[in-house]
């Protein structure tokens, strides 16, 4: 492949399971020419997510997947090579949606400018991007945390849960997260700042919980549901809130697992689960990006960023996301900024 290609992942099939290196495709093309009032992006970051294994499935959902043979969707940042738009020029950095390649060809209103002075201009996917925005709105508006309160934060290390733990720390609240090794455990608490934190694969969660919840749990970040979020809703307090983010434990099955019927906590504990997308809050992002980067500044905020070199291994980085092999955000760098 050569640097004047355009290198692009689409989706040679859908998986019926977890996803394998047999479900994608690398192609070489042409690299697309802008026509009046488009840019052309040249591709340096790709944020890889979980949202992502929706698309690759069909059947009706809040947005639609992708078509076989289409390049698979995701979040970038690039930089302008060739502008016919007054609107961007040549050289500014660019966040949108253009997918799992290398240049993209866009319009002005599908894209964002990033300030490159903000903060390193990955954050622009990650921190200061879609994530760092789920993380605050739904946490903050749907979560509602008050001072003092118990917050547990399931899939704690990664790009989401991270950034919620550390808000509610800022909010005062006590903050317990899981995550899948010792070593992602001990990242959130001596390195983030949570106040304890439960290796869900080695200890039983059940206990773990009661332990480092004495008092009960008030807020619930899920993102994976299963038996994590089970084991949760055993604890929860009179009022508790709950923030539907993700269920990453069930993206991959066949079937959804069996779980307990316990809906009816909800009514016993008088408590509010609450499930969200983060484009609801998109009248207010930058605004929250603002008063995020200002915590980066200040050190109240730190991030993690797990870096793949080369948009040829976004498969394998993906399918290895989908078994919690990252740390941190996961980012393919695609070229040199």
């Amino acid at each position: 492949m050569t640097s004047e290609s355009n290198l692009r992942v689409v989706l040679a099939s859908r998986p019926s399971g977890y996803p394998e290196a047999e479900h994608f495709r690398i192609e070489e093309a042409r690299i697309p020419q802008p026509r009046e009032g488009e840019a052309l992006i040249r591709v340096i970051w790709l944020s890889l997510d979980p949202y992502m294994r929706g698309r690759m499935r069909e059947g009706p959902s809040y947005a639609a997947p992708v078509e076989i043979g289409g390049v698979m969707t995701g979040g970038v940042v690039g930089r302008v090579v060739e502008s016919r738009t007054p609107e961007l020029a040549v050289g500014d950095i660019v966040e949108g949606s253009l997918g799992w390649q290398r240049y993209a060809v866009s319009r002005p209103g599908a894209l964002r400018k990033v300030d490159p002075d903000l903060a390193p201009i990955s954050t622009a996917i990650g921190v200061l991007g879609m994530p760092g925005m789920t993380a605050y709105f739904g946490f903050l508006e749907v979560g509602e945390p008050e001072v003092g309160d118990t917050v547990v934060v399931s899939a704690a290390s990664g790009a989401v849960g991270q950034v919620v733990g550390q808000i509610g720390k800022i909010m005062g609240c006590r903050v317990v997260g899981t995550a899948g090794s010792d070593a992602k455990v001990d990242f959130i608490v001596n390195e983030l700042g949570f106040d304890a934190g439960i290796n869900y694969k080695s200890e039983d969660v059940d206990a773990a919980l009661a332990a480092a919840c004495p008092d009960g749990i008030d807020v619930y970040f899920d993102n994976v549901g299963g038996f994590v979020t089970d084991a949760v809703m055993q604890q929860i307090n009179v009022h508790a809130r709950i923030s539907v983010c993700g269920q990453i434990s069930q993206y991959n099955l066949a079937q959804p697992e069996l779980a307990p019927r316990s809906m009816g906590l909800l009514i016993q504990k008088q408590a509010k689960m609450e499930g969200f997308l983060v484009f609801q809050f998109a009248t207010r992002h930058e605004w929250a990006r603002q008063r995020m980067a200002g915590w980066i500044r200040s050190g109240d905020l730190r991030y993690r960023e797990d870096v793949v070199e080369g948009l040829e291994n976004a498969p394998t980085a993906f399918i290895g996301m989908m078994t919690g092999e990252n740390f941190g955000k996961l980012l393919i760098r695609v070229s040199e900024g």
